[in-house]
């Protein structure tokens, strides 16, 4: 998913009209618009405003990752045995364990 997927999806989530969003943004409408469409990147600055307004990771939001936000608070807990064949989960295990081990690269990135 690229960014102009990911943050016309997050305005839906929370049931925001681009009207809404752009007047937020002091942007014009066909702006964000052209952000959603993929036909505009907006600035760094915007996406680190959009981030904080989504309360989402820069890279979740640029499509990197699944994980939507890094917080050292996150409860998140993963076992996989080694009685556990990778290759047999399911499709949203392996999803659950690669969105696991991204949050973990980008925890210990952060602290160097």
């Amino acid at each position: 998913m690229n960014l102009g997927e990911r943050l016309k999806n997050l305005r839906l989530e929370k049931g925001i009209s681009q009207k809404d969003l752009a007047d937020h943004f002091n942007i014009a409408r066909s702006t964000l618009s052209q952000y959603e469409s993929n036909q505009r990147t907006p600035s760094d600055e915007i996406k680190v405003k959009l981030s904080e307004y989504f309360n989402v990771s820069l890279d979740y939001l640029l499509g990197k990752t699944n994980v939507r936000n890094y917080t050292e608070d996150s409860n998140i807990t993963i076992a996989l045995h080694s009685d556990t064949d990778y290759d047999e989960l399911p499709k949203e295990a392996k999803e659950e364990i690669n969105n696991f081990i991204e949050y973990i690269k980008q925890k210990y990135r952060e602290k160097r």
